[in-house]
Order: structure tokens, then C-alpha cells, then sequence
């Protein structure tokens, strides 16, 4: 048998402990779900989020730490009807039980959310959802179509986007309802129309909200009309931390409206200045490299043509016949002097012979006057004589 705890006076401290060992300790309070207004809210700068749930006869101190507060996804605020997940806890201190909270949900959403699961399960089940049949998306479109609220925000900031990055794109805009019963089926049609006019990638987008704010792009319809597209779709549904179905059929999601026209717009106009400037250096550098290479082509050809041309040839003939008439003109100065040495020769050999060269040493030659026939024997002298010396000659008549 237990010992009563109450047997004795206890300290406010140990009451509260054993309170807080009772409320702790029950597993249905450790996983409850509290619907009620919001009040009191408290965002500090610890990241922590404080409030009161409350309702027509009781209230109850909420506590959301920082790391739960930084996945919420609604938006709260005072006077906010809303349903909130957690456990019961105490907080010793100031003796008050609190639940901490680590799920809040506008109220109404936990059917949504389970419906939400529901479909996901089915068409994932059934391919839809499959990387395999996500198309790429391409980095330079000429058209973008938009399927969105013509009023909203989300598309001024796009097409803001779409302008400074890339403002040769053409944007085509399927307006369309992204809220309420009838947005569905205006969502599907934007998107068959955007498809028979071919534009290169699709945008469906709509800025943030709730769940039901969202509900469109979870239906089934507009599901698998993004799936079954032939154009590629980037979704930019909502905020960062919201997530549709349109999301995962979509063959790229992006965080908000601005990021899936950052991502349709991968390729911007400055990116196509530096590869245009990229290319014309390139184009230069070859350019000129090119004509470095063709003008010492065309040099050595030019040699080699200069050494073939028939002007080179004729000059080199000219030189040969030069050479050859130096050659000629030698040969026959030597051949002259050897003749005229020879000459030379014979003319002293025959002048030592030449009866005259006699005459200067007293000789005389005798002829016959009637025949100039010399006589050499006194037989031969007959009639009148010629008488030939050194510096004349004269008669001798016999």
C-alpha cells in the first residue's frame, strides 16, 4: 500500500512536482489537439512564441519553442481561431500548467490536411509524382506562360522578374480564379490553353495563405493537368514553406511566384552580354590568331611562287649567261694570248729566216731584173740585175 502523500504538510514545490507528474504523465494529454482564439501573443527575440488559447468559459497558456515557431506555416495573430497540437506540461516556477505547442493549424484544417495526405498517397501511387517523368525545363525561353490571378501580386513581381532578367522573353498570361470552389476547373482550363499555344515553359502561381486558402492546387484535377502537360511547369505556389500537390506533379517547384520566374529565367541578359563578350574575344583572338597563321602561309608561298616564278628564272638565266659569257671571254683572251704568244714565236722564228734580216749585216739579194728571179749561182746571172740591200736596192748591168 502506498504511503498518502497528503499525510503531511507538503512545500508548494513538491505539490507542484507531484501535479506535474500527474498531468505528465497521462499519455492522452502528451498528444492532444486544442481548438480556441488566439490572445496574448508574444513573439520575443529568443525565437520562442507565447499565447493564450481561449474560448467562452476557460483559457489555456500556450508555449511554441523556437525551433517548432521557425516550420509554422500559419501566420498568427491575435484573435485567430486555430487548432494547436502538443502536450500538457507544468511550469513549476509560476505553478501553471501550459500545453507546448509544436503544430498550429488554422481551425478546420486538420480534415483538409488528412484529405491532403489522402490524394497524395493515391496519385503518387499512381505515378504522377515520379522524377523520371519530369521534363527539363528550359534555360532560355522565347515564351513564358503565366497561369495566375490577373490582380494579385504574385504576377506584377513576376513579370518585375521576368522583365529585368530577361526582357526579350514574350509572356503570355492565362488569367485564372486561384481560390474558391470555382478555381479549380479555371485553373485546368489556363493550363490546356497555354498548352496549344506551345510557349516553352508554364508558370502556375499565387502568392502565400492557408490551406484553404491553397486548397485549389490540391485538387485532383488540377493535379494531374499539370502532370499530363506537354509544356514543362514550374509551380510557385505560396510561400516557402508551403507545400501543394501542384507542387509534386509540377516538373519544378519553386518557393514563392519571384523564384519560379528566377527559375524560368535561368539564362538572363547579363549572362547572355558576358557570353556574347565572351565569344567576340574568342572570335578576335581566333580571328586574328587566323590571320597570323594565313599571312605566314601566304609568305612562304610567296617565296616559294618568287623562287618558281619564270622572272626568277630568267633573272638566274640572266646570271648564267653572264657567267657563262665571263666564262666565254676568259677562254678566248687566253686562247688569244696563247695564239699570239705562238705567233710571236714563229713571227721571231721566221724573221730569223727572212732573207732581209740578212741584208743589215752587208748581205745583198741578187734578181734578175727580166723574171725577179734570185740568182744563187753565177749561172743563173743573165742580162740586167737587181741589186736588193739593207736600205734599197739598185741595178747592175752586166
Amino acid at each position: 500500500m502506498q504511503p498518502n502523500l497528503f499525510s503531511s504538510t507538503l512545500t508548494v514545490s513538491q505539490l507542484t512536482f507531484h501535479i506535474r507528474k500527474l498531468l505528465e504523465g497521462d499519455p492522452e494529454l502528451q498528444d492532444v489537439w486544442v481548438s480556441g482564439e488566439i490572445s496574448n501573443l508574444s513573439k520575443p527575440n529568443s525565437g520562442h512564441i507565447y499565447f493564450t488559447l481561449k474560448d467562452k468559459n476557460a483559457s489555456l497558456r500556450c508555449v511554441m519553442w523556437k525551433t517548432d515557431a521557425a516550420r509554422l506555416r500559419v501566420n498568427v495573430q491575435d484573435g485567430m481561431a486555430l487548432e494547436a497540437h502538443g502536450k500538457i506540461a507544468v511550469y513549476e516556477p509560476s505553478g501553471q500548467y501550459q500545453l507546448v505547442t509544436n503544430q498550429i493549424q488554422a481551425k478546420g484544417e486538420g480534415a483538409l490536411y488528412q484529405e491532403f495526405l489522402r490524394l497524395k498517397a493515391m496519385l503518387e501511387a499512381e505515378g504522377l509524382f515520379n522524377p523520371e517523368n519530369k521534363k527539363e525545363i528550359p534555360q532560355l525561353p522565347k515564351t513564358i506562360g503565366i497561369v495566375t490571378s490577373q490582380t494579385g501580386a504574385a504576377l506584377r513581381d513576376m513579370l518585375n522578374t521576368i522583365r529585368r532578367r530577361l526582357p526579350i522573353a514574350n509572356v503570355i498570361l492565362a488569367p485564372t480564379l486561384v481560390q474558391g470552389v470555382d478555381a479549380p476547373p479555371a485553373i485546368v482550363k489556363a493550363i490546356e490553353s497555354l498548352n496549344k499555344k506551345s510557349p516553352d515553359v508554364i508558370i502556375i502561381a499565387r502568392g502565400g495563405g492557408s490551406i484553404e486558402d491553397l486548397w485549389a492546387f490540391n485538387d485532383e484535377q488540377v493535379v494531374r493537368a499539370v502532370a499530363n502537360s506537354k509544356t514543362p511547369i514550374i509551380s510557385g505556389v505560396g510561400h516557402e514553406t508551403d507545400f501543394t500537390l501542384a507542387d509534386f506533379a509540377a516538373d519544378l517547384r519553386a518557393p514563392t511566384p519571384t523564384a519560379a520566374a528566377e527559375l524560368a529565367t535561368q539564362i538572363t541578359v547579363q549572362h547572355l552580354h558576358d557570353s556574347l563578350f565572351t565569344i567576340q574575344s574568342r572570335l578576335t583572338d581566333l580571328t586574328f590568331n587566323l590571320l597570323a597563321e594565313h599571312k605566314t602561309f601566304i609568305s612562304a608561298l610567296a617565296s616559294r611562287l618568287k623562287y618558281s616564278s619564270p622572272e626568277r628564272r630568267i633573272e638566274s638565266e640572266y646570271q648564267n649567261i653572264d657567267e657563262l659569257s665571263r666564262r666565254a671571254f676568259s677562254a678566248l683572251t687566253h686562247r688569244i694570248q696563247l695564239h699570239k704568244s705562238n705567233v710571236n714565236g714563229i713571227s721571231k722564228r721566221l724573221q730569223s729566216l727572212n732573207p732581209e734580216g740578212v741584208l743589215s749585216r752587208g748581205y745583198a739579194i741578187i734578181t734578175r731584173k727580166s723574171d725577179n728571179m734570185v740568182v744563187s749561182k753565177v749561172s743563173q746571172a743573165k742580162g740586167d740585175l737587181k741589186v736588193r740591200v739593207s736600205d734599197g736596192e739598185f741595178e747592175v748591168k752586166k
